[in-house]
């Protein structure tokens, strides 16, 4: 028997689709059904490493989370992971299978791969009660359609009904619905259901005279009208299309338990992956995090995090392109804490030999900890396990460099090497005991009088943030009719709206 299915399409990127998709399947959960995430394709640097050692994004284990299940390659069977502006490594079932420019990859290898994410999701049909997938960026992304996989090219290959979110915060939420529907073909536009408004500040009745009109110009209903709210962006996909200047991750509303605040400064390095390590930073009580670009935005920082980056010594001579290299010798020189994760743990040491990533051979790092890399051709994908500063802590790693370390005290299978700290373990932080165990060390070399919070639990506080993403679905949406077009598929007779998709 096969379970039901939805795919929520979005009429931009950013329209919400990651979140309204992990709403749905929490909310769907806490109804007794067993049901799991899936996207076909996925385009970003925020990747997790799942139990059997594949790499998939990081949006989809949130998902997974969600529906509380473990995730599996299965749920995000290709995964393209930006190098540059025209090519992405190209990881299929979990496993990087190379380099391709984007020509070559929409000129022919993304149609072939539509057996392999047809395949992935028939077989996640056949395990859970109902598949809720997530598109990428448009349907209506006319001039990619021929070779689509992740948005009406898997709707019809599955026969999955499509909800297409929008956000009306930017402004232009019905022209983008009635667009996106227009720009379809017949068989595309038959599994359109109809749409979700997301992000809506106001009065929703003042809305309603809109969706009436918009009912009436496409033949579809509005399944929900989801308010704004702050705090729901949680494991985003991609930095890359975001501005990060200025940007500060969203703290807790609490007070520090301490006298003294932690001022956090990220550097916002080129192709940064797995930004999401500093969240669990953010989740502290008195702790402030912020993206920096400039060397004088580390002056008043308590620590500053290089984080991990799909471009190693592209994001090495970024940091000395831009003064932050100096900025951190010197902070090293005076004893102020420096945190380097995988490609920033990188950057930190001695040397880098890479005829992998960059292929520029042998590049001096920032020689701040004694460690040097080589780049393997082999990706190293682990879920690592152990102890530092006296406390358990569990991580995952995604990573081309071995790191050779010379000396320095061990750390996390990296080296500490005074106020600088280096490690290829993302998501370490999330390790409460190890976290304030490290927040207590950073507070000490900066002078701060800052005291962790003794009880904060990141797990706990991700689940709030998943309860609340199920909260939305469940009070703002029709529930009972987004069962029927999971359980049931499209509406039938859905009218055609014109002119469709160009020839």
């Amino acid at each position: 028997m096969t379970g039901g299915g939805l795919l929520v399409a979005g009429t931009t990127s950013d329209a919400g689709k990651s979140v309204v998709t992990a709403g749905i399947c929490r909310w769907l959960v806490r109804q007794g059904v067993k049901v799991a995430p899936f996207k076909a394709q996925n385009m970003s640097l925020n990747s997790f490493v799942t139990k059997e050692g594949a790499e998939i994004g990081r949006a989809q284990a949130m998902q997974a989370q969600a529906c509380r299940i473990e995730p599996s390659a299965l749920m995000n069977p290709v995964l393209l992971k930006p190098g540059g502006e025209r090519s992405s490594q190209v990881v299929l079932l979990g496993r990087p299978v190379g380099e391709m420019s984007a020509r070559g990859y929409h000129g022919g290898r993304q149609q072939r791969l539509l057996g392999t994410v047809v395949d992935c999701l028939a077989e996640l049909r056949s395990t859970y009660d109902a598949v809720i997938c997530e598109g990428a960026g448009s349907p209506a992304e006319i001039n990619l359609r021929r070779t689509d996989i992740v948005n009406m090219g898997i709707a019809r290959s599955a026969r999955l009904p499509v909800l297409v979110v929008g956000d009306i915060d930017r402004g232009g939420v019905f022209a983008s619905f009635f667009g996106t529907v227009a720009l379809l073909s017949p068989e595309d536009q038959e599994l359109v259901a109809g749409f979700l408004v997301n992000k809506f500040r106001g009065d929703v009745s003042l809305l309603e005279p809109g969706l009436d009109m918009l009912h009436g110009l496409t033949g579809r209903r509005t399944y929900g009208v989801l308010p704004f709210r702050h705090g729901l962006g949680i494991d985003e996909e991609d930095g890359l299309r975001v501005s990060l200047r200025g940007t500060v991750r969203e703290s807790s509303v609490s007070p520090p338990v301490g006298e003294d605040v932690l001022r956090v400064a990220v550097c916002a390095i080129p192709l940064m992956s797995n930004f999401t390590d500093v969240d669990a930073l953010a989740a502290e009580p008195g702790v402030v995090v912020r993206f920096v670009d400039r060397p004088e935005e580390l002056a008043d920082a308590d620590l500053v995090v290089v984080p991990g980056t799909r471009g190693t010594v592209r994001a090495l001579e970024w940091l000395r392109e831009r003064g932050l290299a100096d900025a951190l010798a010197r902070r090293a020189a005076e004893g102020r804490p420096v945190l380097g994760i995988c490609g920033g743990f990188q950057i930190l040491g001695e040397h880098i030999e890479d005829d992998v990533e960059s292929r520029r051979g042998r590049v001096d790092g920032l020689g701040l900890l004694p460690v040097r890399v080589r780049f393997a051709p082999e990706k190293t994908l682990t879920r690592p396990a152990g102890e530092a500063l006296g406390e358990r802590v569990e991580g995952y790693e995604i990573h081309h460099g071995v790191a050779t370390v010379t000396g320095g005290e061990p750390f996390l299978d990296g080296c500490r090497a005074g106020s600088v700290w280096g490690t290829h373990w993302h998501g370490s932080l999330e390790s409460d005991g190890f976290r304030r165990a490290f927040l207590r060390e950073v507070a000490a070399a900066a002078g701060r009088r800052f005291v962790p919070a003794p009880d904060t639990s990141f797990a706990a506080l991700r689940e709030e943030q998943l309860d609340r993403l199920g909260d939305l679905i469940e009070q703002h949406a029709d529930t009972d009719a987004l069962w029927r077009l999971v359980e049931s598929g499209a509406p039938p007779g859905l009218p055609f709206v014109p002119p469709g998709a160009p020839a």
